[in-house]
């Protein structure tokens, strides 16, 4: 989905009140998984608030976002702390193109965008070959998303596995592992 640039500022308002502990808490996960040094893709980052909660906890890691919407990513990028060790490379991008070389990172993640992705076989596909071998692939998404068809393109490629949800929990994380 795309996102003009009100869309995008009343989305940053609203995802900052409701969605900030659980951007920290997957921020956590993410902070914990990649190795020391690492590079981390955020698919569907928005105004780049994951990013922003990754940075905080961890900032030798090379952080890069990618977003359908112009909008968003300029919100990002305006947005981005000055603080920050390094930039962010942020850019427009369609996950079922991504523009990065193959292997290019340790950890790709996605949070409460799967559910948008109009073909989650091929979205698939390219999150595991930007992945590095050994790499991990987060996604988390609402509940009851529609994520089969990521799920199972997934398992074809490589190990995945879905989190059952605390049963008070609106969220569903998806693992895999790129093979060595």
């Amino acid at each position: 989905m795309v996102f003009d640039q009100a869309r995008s500022v009343a989305y940053d308002r609203r995802a900052g009140r409701l969605l900030g502990g659980f951007h920290r808490r997957a921020a956590s996960g993410i902070a914990a998984a990649a190795p020391r040094d690492g590079a981390v893709l955020d698919i569907g980052t928005g105004p780049g608030r994951l990013l922003h909660a990754v940075e905080t906890l961890r900032p030798d890691l090379r952080l890069s976002g990618a977003d359908l919407s112009p909008d968003m990513v300029a919100l990002a990028r305006r947005a981005w702390p000055s603080t920050a060790l390094r930039p962010a490379d942020l850019r427009v991008a369609d996950v079922g193109d991504l523009p990065w070389p193959d292997g290019t990172f340790d950890v790709v993640t996605s949070t409460l965008s799967a559910h948008e992705w109009p073909d989650q076989r091929r979205a698939a596909a390219e999150l595991v070959r930007v992945l590095r071998p050994g790499g991990l692939l987060l996604v988390w998404d609402f509940r009851f998303a529609r994520v089969g068809a990521l799920v199972g393109a997934l398992a074809a490629l490589c190990g995945v596995r879905r989190k059952a949800p605390h049963p008070l929990s609106p969220f569903t994380r998806v693992t895999a592992r790129r093979p060595v």
